[in-house]
């Protein structure tokens, strides 16, 4: 049975369906998502809609979700549903509508869960293991090293993930390879301007020799690129593009490593077999997070906690993404306890 099918067939009763905004001053910006909320039998069931536009929050209020399922049934029912009622097709980001369907799918899901009086790690016969987390800080303009050692004085021995950067130079390379980083990523996929990475290839070369264990993710792949990260091929790992099985088979080199983003899959059947089919095929993975705020959050470090919880999952909680950070932050491993449903 596979991993999906454990859980397509938990019954589901939703009776009320609510929305909650959540906003937040991060160290990139400012963060607004939206709660959903499934109530039925008694139990509440939450997710997240990371979607990045802000004027595409709150949800529209309009969708009658009441009724009796299975969660299988109430997944295929969502499929058919435009979740961006009023909005051009071609207006909102096909990412945007997979984040509007997680955050109902994961709501139902935790909501099955609850109304069987059980939790994802039972219904998968999976154990829940402390969760190791990097951190994604901000390297200043113009960057340096300088972020990294004030996190390690407040939280020694602190991992980190950072966004690669064209004007980094041999120098910032050297001052940050013995500072605890982990991954680094290209962000060489994203179309926005403000969020697009770097397809050189000589910077490719100088981080993947810079951080010799570290992943490398997202990398453009050209001939060039492919050239400059021979040596480190095994450390290559693809974020952005992973929405489903078919996609990791679409990937120009049979990955060793992907970043795992549950938001970015859309439904919860094509995350589960995309973890099933990393499991089966060898393929490493680590959590990603989208600058969750709440249930979202949580969830990706009960994902992290039954799937990889000893790889570099950049998920830290979500105090670390503030712009000042309060005192008193959970420390890696994250410990995960207390599980009920999906949260």
């Amino acid at each position: 049975m596979s991993l999906y099918e454990q859980v397509a067939d938990l019954p589901l009763t939703v009776e009320g369906v609510a929305y909650e905004r959540r906003e937040r001053e991060t160290t990139k910006f400012t963060r607004a998502t939206t709660v959903v909320s499934l109530s039925g039998g008694g139990e509440v069931g939450a997710g997240e809609d990371v979607t990045y536009d802000a004027e595409l929050h709150p949800i529209p209020d309009e969708f009658d979700l009441a009724g009796e399922y299975t969660f299988d049934s109430f997944s295929a029912k969502l499929a058919e549903l435009d979740l961006f009622p009023g909005e051009e097709a071609g207006d909102v980001d096909d990412h945007f509508r997979h984040y509007r369907r997680w955050a109902f799918e994961s709501a139902a899901l935790d909501l099955a869960l609850r109304q069987a009086d059980t939790d994802l790690g039972a219904a998968l016969d999976c154990e829940y293991d402390p969760v190791r987390f990097v951190a994604s800080p901000v390297l200043g303009d113009p960057p340096s090293a300088d972020p990294l050692r004030e996190w390690h004085e407040r939280v020694p021995g602190l991992e980190f993930k950072l966004d690669a950067d064209e004007g980094w130079t041999d120098d910032l390379l050297a001052d940050l390879s013995g500072e605890g980083v982990r991954v680094v990523d290209f962000k060489a996929y994203y179309e926005d301007a403000e969020v697009a990475g770097s397809d050189d290839a000589d910077l490719y070369r100088r981080v993947a020799e810079a951080f010799p264990d570290a992943i490398l993710e997202d990398p453009a792949w050209t001939d060039e690129t492919a050239r400059a990260l021979d040596s480190a091929r095994g450390r290559v790992s693809w974020d952005y593009p992973i929405t489903d099985v078919e996609s990791v088979r679409e990937l120009p080199i049979d990955p060793d490593w992907l970043n795992i983003k549950p938001s970015r899959f859309g439904s919860v059947e094509s995350l589960l077999d995309t973890v099933e089919f990393c499991e089966n095929e060898g393929v490493r993975m680590y959590g990603g997070g989208q600058f969750e705020l709440d249930a979202g959050r949580r969830q990706l470090h009960l994902l992290a906690s039954l799937f990889y919880p000893e790889s570099p999952n950049d998920v830290a909680p979500t105090g670390y993404n503030d712009r000042a950070a309060p005192d008193g932050l959970p420390t890696s491993p994250l410990s995960v306890s207390d599980v009920r449903g999906f949260r």
